[in-house]
């Protein structure tokens, strides 16, 4: 009896896997991960992608060129007293609309959009302190809330201050980062804190005070005119922009080239208007240092 051949059965040829549609669409949706923003900054001095933090733990300052970047008033207080040793002053003035000025919005509207964008009740920020274990008075203007100009609250904020370190012997340190002078939203009040402010650094000079003012970028308009330029001691950062009015309107005006530098810190410690040139990450020590010299 014949047997039967046997039956071979060949194994299906393996196929390559296909995508599903589901996968292929995943793969659609998916994006490439970036760095996440706020990470890296453009340094203006030297055009490098700084790391923010390591910028911020040194002072705000590229490490790079030593661009020193704008600061907060709280910041620099931050930076400048003993932690936990400040203590803020007359934080309950605010500002009014006395003359119920308008521009291109009532000025009432414009300081609650600066009030509620920068944290701050007006352009400056007062109180005592210690820095390196020296007790002092501080004052810091803040080019952030409307260039810093000084309306009837700075103004009044900077004399009491004023007045309140010589009741109390105190060395007086003013940080001035203002570009806008007199606020012109409240006219002629605003022009009077140069005098009152100025007539406030006098009696405090004859009672045997010591007031170191920092000149930031920028330091301009009448606070340059008035107490920023008043100091026993005038420090500066470097590059700062420093004068009264802007080199394009002085040049418009006097109709002359101006120096190369003109209204730089640098330019002004030359002719004698700045006393030292001081970078922010060495400014706290170098105050401290005063004050010891100065047997304050």
């Amino acid at each position: 009896m014949a047997s039967s051949a046997p039956t071979s059965t060949t194994a299906p040829a393996a196929s390559s896997p296909v995508p599903s549609q589901t996968s292929e669409s995943t793969m659609k949706q998916r994006t490439k991960r970036g760095v996440p923003e706020g990470l890296w900054q453009r340094c203006p001095g030297c055009g490098a992608s700084i790391y923010k933090k390591e910028a911020e733990k040194n002072h705000n300052v590229c490490p790079q060129c030593e661009y020193h970047f704008y600061v907060s008033a709280p910041e620099r207080v931050q930076q400048l007293c003993d932690e936990g040793t400040f203590e803020e002053w007359d934080a309950h003035l605010m500002p009014t609309d006395p003359l119920q000025f308008a521009d291109s919005k009532p000025y009432k509207e414009r300081l609650l959009a600066e009030q509620k964008r920068t944290g701050m009740t007006d352009a400056a920020v007062t109180g005592g302190g210690m820095i390196r274990a020296r007790r002092v008075a501080v004052g810091v203007t803040d080019s952030a809330f409307i260039m810093g100009s000084m309306g009837s609250v700075v103004g009044e904020r900077l004399a009491r201050l004023v007045e309140r370190a010589t009741a109390e012997k105190l060395p007086l340190i003013i940080v001035s980062g203002s570009g806008g002078g007199a606020r012109m939203h409240e006219g002629i009040l605003s022009l009077m804190q140069m005098a009152k402010v100025s007539a406030a650094l006098a009696r405090y000079d004859r009672a045997g005070g010591l007031f170191i003012s920092v000149l930031t970028n920028p330091t301009m308009g009448g606070v340059a005119a008035s107490f920023a330029s008043l100091g026993d001691l005038v420090f500066a950062e470097p590059k700062a922009l420093i004068g009264f009015a802007g080199p394009r309107t002085i040049k418009a005006t006097i109709r002359l080239e101006l120096p190369k530098g003109f209204q730089t810190s640098e330019f002004l410690l030359q002719h004698g208007f700045v006393d030292r040139i001081v970078p922010r990450t060495r400014l706290k020590s170098e105050i401290a240092r005063a004050i010891d010299y100065c047997g304050k």
